[in-house]
């Protein structure tokens, strides 16, 4: 091990264990955090979460490719779904919670106990010979492992370190033990493929190329960016061997290559890719050992040998994974409440630490966004990969930072340096070595402030300011190009010039929609203004904050007999035809909903509105149906959809209004109704764990509402006691009544009785006892008086 291989592993494994070892030295597997953890939990309703096992943060995520009968479609972009009970692989990378049609799920493994004679896997359209079944009876998923009997009688169990995996494979006696490793079968499909099998050493190595992230939408993304590179260790001898390339079989090969392609339209063609096949004798028990780098095969042959040496079993790294696991997770320790409450939140962090993924080696070694090899250097331990910047900037990067403060600096870093090798240009949701352009706005600045704000500091902030200062101020020719749009356009900053001209940016732009680019811009100048300010750039913060005022520009106090909004408006300053269920100019929701997406001058935006009480009668009409029942989600678009991210932060604006306890009451309906232990327990897309962060959040009682700043709103805590091992010290939690009780009655901070129906930085940056009164019915008076509502941030002079 050489000296940076040792700085690495001591650095990143020390940042994992060091929060809660005392505490999780003394638990049992009845009440670890870890046991609480539900993998199933958001299989099903959209929220597109995997069960497989993984490491906090790691490379590999080994997890079933279900199938529904298309061979050239994922069962749900995670690779899983619940309802989808028949399995054509075990892939050994997954991103957690996306949309579009699902990424990565590189090199499925398949035990099949059918002889391969039936023709070529590639050619299996509709996963009928190549595929099995299987119960959920026989099925058992927690964090770090995962095990499933399947109907042609293999039991498979998996377990995963950070940049390899473990597997067994029990096939029953009186059936051919084959093994099918599916290498160009992305999810998404590949470019290139290529397999060898050494039958001398047991080993099948090999390589796939792919991307195409919501490719089907658009040519910009229908294409290659990563090489995922594989090497499988087995403990049992090959009996026969054999290959396929597109519809050919080769039986007795070695060798196979060649991708799927991506098709017309974005998904792989049926009979097209590559793979081998292994059959052992009938009977056996077959573990594999495999080691993944998206660098080189010599560097998953190093990782591999650093991670899982050949006298390991599967109980030793079960064990391994699941202390890992609970040593994070007791990053909040939190008591009480019923087991299901338990399991949700524990779930829930889970889902957080997932993403994003380590991606450099065991010797720090990890390709660029410019395809050349580099090495982490300074102070930096980890390179990170997949960001879903449009989700995770609101309150995912807070919640990773203030536990782990040194994997949200590396982030930062890992940001930056995607940025420096992509020409100066910040993309808004990469994957591993590619940027994919998806969603809208500029999400890096308020990403890099959330995390220098709750205590990521080990970063080049200096140069990531510069960066994103200078991708703010100056368009590209890549800002000014239509390519991609509208989910996919190529811009960090789309139409740039019209914000700098118009101050907004126009219903005709080279934007997904105008208006909803113009509030991410605002927040994201916003943000900016913050790291300004920490770069001690004075004239500059004053300038972002000034930029940041320019959502002014498109509220219409016209725009409805009842009532102004936020919308679209044209170049020439005229505004076009307008209706509140609009979603003209906005991404994935309404008017209605983006009417409050103005997180860090929220009294700037009720005052527009006519004042509080009118801005309070709007959000109750906002939450609830016209004869009082609630709108949470799916109610049609006057309403909330507390299952997407445009609408999380609104059940937090009543405390600016100084009415705290529709707050906590609008979040408690939330966390009892539409978060659950089930597999339909998250309310749409998880997003890389966003929606989870948000539910770690509420169920704390706090949320981070302001892009780039440390405050703390408040709600209500879920659970009578929690303990959050901050960045710069211990936050205690006591809420005694909790979860019975909903409504504050009083709360002292640190001793002291407090008013405030939120918290200053303060709380983050060193820690503090909070000490909550509940109640069953609301405390009107409690944090309801003007001059102590949440700080609110205008525009200068206005």
């Amino acid at each position: 091990m050489n000296s940076h291989l040792r700085i690495l592993a001591g650095g990143l494994l020390g940042t994992l264990l060091a929060i809660g070892t005392a505490q999780a030295a003394n638990d049992t597997p009845d009440n670890s955090p870890a046991a609480a953890v539900n993998p199933l939990i958001g299989s099903s309703n959209g929220g597109n979460t995997f069960p497989g096992p993984m490491l906090p943060f790691g490379m590999l995520q080994w997890s079933p490719e279900a199938t529904r009968g298309k061979h050239d479609r994922t069962a749900a972009p995670g690779g899983y779904r619940y309802d989808a009970t028949r399995i054509r692989g075990f892939s050994l990378t997954h991103l957690s919670g996306t949309g579009c049609a699902g990424a990565s799920g590189d090199v499925p493994f398949m035990p099949v106990t059918a002889d391969i004679a039936a023709g070529s896997p590639a050619a299996d359209a509709d996963d009928s010979r190549y595929a099995s079944d299987f119960s959920h009876a026989d099925e058992q998923a927690e964090a770090g492992y995962y095990k499933v009997a399947l109907a042609n009688g293999v039991e498979v169990q998996l377990t995963a370190a950070m940049h390899s995996g473990l597997a067994g494979f029990g096939f029953p006696a009186g059936k051919p033990a084959n093994l099918l490793i599916r290498t160009s079968d992305s999810e998404l499909g590949s470019s290139a493929a290529d397999t060898q099998v050494d039958a001398a050493t047991r080993q099948v190595s090999g390589s796939v190329t792919s991307g195409n992230f919501c490719g089907y939408l658009s040519k910009a993304d229908r294409r290659s960016y990563y090489t995922l590179y594989f090497v499988a260790e087995f403990d049992q001898p090959f009996v026969q061997t054999g290959s396929w390339q597109d519809t050919q079989l080769h039986p007795g090969g070695t060798r196979a290559s060649g991708g799927t392609g991506y098709g017309d339209k974005g998904f792989p063609p049926i009979g097209k890719g590559s793979g081998v096949w292994l059959r052992f004798a009938d009977g056996s028990t077959v573990h594999a050992r495999v080691g993944i780098s998206y660098v080189s095969l010599a560097n998953a042959r190093a990782n591999l040998a650093a991670e899982i040496p050949r006298h390991a079993d599967l109980a030793l790294l079960r064990r391994q994974a699941r202390e890992r696991w609970n040593k994070l997770l007791g990053g909040i320790r939190i008591e009480g409440g019923t087991p299901d409450q338990r399991s949700t939140f524990y779930t829930a962090l889970y889902h957080v630490m997932m993403h994003p993924n380590v991606y450099s080696d065991a010797n720090g070694e990890y390709r660029g966004f410019d395809q050349r090899i580099h090495r982490v250097a300074g102070t930096q331990q980890a390179q990170y990969a997949n960001f879903s910047g449009w989700d995770i900037y609101r309150s995912h990067l807070q919640l990773v930072t203030w536990l782990q403060p040194k994997i949200g600096s590396d982030i930062a870093q890992s940001l930056f340096n995607q940025a420096a090798q992509n020409h100066g240009e910040w993309d808004r949701w990469t994957h591993n070595s590619g940027g994919t352009h998806v969603m809208s706005g500029d999400p890096a600045a308020p990403a890099l402030a959330d995390i220098a704000a709750f205590g990521g500091r080990d970063f080049d902030l200096h140069g990531a300011y510069a960066s994103l200062a200078a991708a703010a101020d100056r368009p590209t020719a890549n800002d000014l190009s239509d390519e991609g749009c509208n989910v996919e356009c190529v811009g960090q900053r789309p139409s740039l010039d019209q914000w700098l001209r118009l101050h907004y940016i126009a219903s005709q732009s080279h934007a997904w929609g105008g208006a909803g680019e113009t509030l991410e811009d605002a927040s994201a100048d916003f943000a900016l203004s913050e790291l300004a300010a920490r770069a001690s750039d004075t004239a500059a913060q004053q300038r972002y904050l000034a930029r940041a005022g320019y959502w002014r520009n498109l509220y219409n106090p016209k725009a409805t007999p009842t009532g102004g909004y936020l919308q679209n408006r044209n170049a020439d300053g005229s505004w076009p035809a307008f209706t509140p269920d609009t979603d003209d100019g906005f991404v994935e929701g309404s008017a209605s909903v983006y009417l409050w997406m103005v997180p860090f001058d929220v009294q700037g935006l009720f005052d527009q509105l006519g004042g509080r009480e009118r801005a309070i009668a709007r959000l109750d009409a906002f939450f609830h149906q016209p004869d009082g029942r609630w709108a949470l989600t799916k109610a049609g678009p006057l309403h909330a959809e507390l299952d997407n991210e445009p609408s999380v932060a609104t059940p937090w604006l009543y405390d600016f209004a100084g009415q705290p306890w529709k707050t906590q009451q609008t979040v408690r309906q939330v966390l009892d109704t539409i978060w659950k232990n089930t597999p339909d327990g998250i309310p749409g897309n998880d997003d890389l764990g966003e929606m989870s962060s948000w539910y770690v959040w509420a169920a704390l009682g706090l949320y981070p509402e302001i892009p780039g700043r440390a405050e703390l709103v408040l709600g209500s805590p879920l659970f009578p006691h929690a303990v959050v091992h901050g960045s710069g010290g211990e936050v205690s939690i006591d809420a005694p009544g909790a979860p019975q009780q909903t409504y504050v009655q009083a709360l002292q901070l640190d001793g002291r009785p407090y008013a405030k129906p939120w918290l200053s930085p303060d709380v983050v940056a060193h820690g503090g006892k909070l000490e909550f009164t509940l109640g069953a019915k609301p405390a009107p008076s409690w944090g309801s008086a003007p001059a102590d509502t949440p700080p609110s941030f205008p525009p200068p002079h206005s």
